[in-house]
């Protein structure tokens, strides 16, 4: 089952409609790092990753494992493991994974440039779970949890995320 996720804030999937949180710079069909905007094209669902203090692991038929403390994700294009998960400490810039807030309690890595990843080309770029109020993301979809959950639930190996361009679908 693919996800569709469209310029005015709607992912669909399969016959079910939710809202999502895009980048706080919209929808861009040549990303950049740090540009706060959500790329356009089709990524395939990598692998899911949660929190297993907060919530129990999803049911999706990606793969999954639990998240630990010194999980973060390199957003250095300069580093080597650019776009690539790293343990932390780790000495270039990176975001951390396990985190305070909700946000990342479940977290969907997408193929964005990642085979192999072009340096300045964008990182990072997850399905996650959306802030109250929906508030934009650095380039992330995000859906509220329970809409997670039942998206994840369609999922399986071969799915993918497609970012289209217009809101139109």
């Amino acid at each position: 089952m693919d996800i569709d996720v469209f310029a005015d804030h709607r992912v669909i999937v399969g016959r079910r409609e939710f809202r999502c949180a895009l980048g706080t710079a919209g929808i861009i069909a040549e990303k950049r790092e740090g540009d706060g905007a959500t790329p356009v094209g089709r990524f395939p669902l990598r692998r899911v990753l949660y929190r297993a203090d907060r919530v129990a692991p999803p049911k999706t038929g990606l793969p999954a494992a639990a998240l630990c403390p010194d999980d973060g994700w390199c957003d250095a294009p300069d580093d080597p493991h650019y776009n690539r998960p790293v343990s932390l400490p780790y000495p270039a810039s990176h975001e951390r994974l396990w985190r305070d807030d909700p946000i990342y309690d479940i977290i969907v890595i997408l193929g964005h440039n990642d085979d192999p990843p072009v340096p300045g080309r964008g990182s990072a770029i997850f399905l996650h779970i959306a802030r109250p109020g929906y508030t934009g993301t650095e380039g992330c979809v995000a859906l509220a949890l329970d809409d997670l959950k039942t998206a994840l639930a369609a999922c399986g190996p071969g799915d993918h995320l497609t970012v289209h361009a217009g809101g139109d679908g």
